[in-house]
């Protein structure tokens, strides 16, 4: 009986490339946004780094990859919307002509209803997120990712070949600054590059007499950054007006408006869009 042998043209060939690696080398720029501790404003860092570049004419994709609490679809008015699948897999929603949005809440039916998932399950629903959603060729993909160093950051940091960045949100808080460098350290295990570090809620402006007031007190982040030799690259004031823009849905439409957070996040974006240029 012959034997079945290969030539050696065959034995050349290239084993072919999983659907997740062609899909990730399709997007140029893969960008953690990530915290050490929760309430600190992550995804307003996310959500507006990927509209204000999509403003800048670049193909963007925001990944809301908090499976227990996604809010990214409230912050752009999309939370009823449900995604179709075309021939390349799931269609994440459009946002504008160059943004597309993808989170578990636009899955889940009843709002309500809490994610109850271990490890296991959180991971292979971020892998469908990263390799069955149809991305196509985008300059930036954004993760808007959970606090922490769990499950959730070390499955795309397994996931996914190579991140190009990370951008890490806190406040001034001595609290906030404590899990922060948990975050630096993280990425610095994994060899992400960090970007820098936002620090949002800082200074808020008396309405009576425009004075700054420190809230959360003031020059913690500096030192967190200067012991990792990373830039802070925004100093980001309170200002209720960005929560009223977030509860109406209205991100992505709102980033013209003459606010002082508006100008000082300008200083976030061109730092995000200038790395490794």
């Amino acid at each position: 009986m012959a034997q079945n042998i290969q030539s050696p043209e065959t034995l050349l060939e290239k084993p072919q490339e999983s659907k997740l690696i062609k899909q990730m080398r399709a997007i140029k720029n893969k960008i953690m946004v990530m915290s050490g501790k929760g309430g600190v404003g992550k995804s307003t860092v996310a959500a507006n780094l990927a509209a204000r570049l999509a403003d800048r004419g670049y193909k963007v994709g925001l990944l809301d990859a908090d499976i227990h609490g996604p809010s990214i679809p409230k912050m752009f008015g999309i939370e009823d919307e449900r995604p179709n699948v075309g021939e390349d897999g799931i269609i994440p929603i459009p946002v504008t002509e160059n943004l597309s949005i993808m989170s578990i809440a636009l899955l889940v039916e009843d709002k309500d209803s809490p994610i109850i998932w271990r490890g296991p399950a959180k991971m292979a629903a971020i892998k469908q997120f990263l390799e069955e959603v149809a991305w196509g060729k985008l300059d930036y993909l954004f993760i808007d990712l959970p606090p922490g160093t769990g499950d959730e950051p070390l499955s795309i940091a397994q996931l996914i070949e190579k991140l190009d960045g990370a951008v890490v949100v806190t406040t001034p808080q001595d609290v906030a600054l404590l899990s922060v460098r948990k975050s630096l350290t993280f990425a610095h295990m994994l060899e992400v590059p960090v970007i820098g570090i936002v620090e949002n809620m800082g200074a808020m402006r008396c309405p009576h007499c425009d004075e700054k007031i420190d809230i959360y007190g003031m020059g913690g982040v500096e030192k967190a950054a200067a012991d990792f030799d990373v830039d802070v690259i925004g100093e980001l004031p309170i200002d209720p007006e960005i929560a009223d823009i977030e509860d109406q849905g209205r991100v992505h439409l709102e980033g013209d408006r003459d606010l002082e957070w508006f100008r000082e996040f300008s200083k976030v974006v061109d730092s995000v869009e200038n790395f490794k240029k």
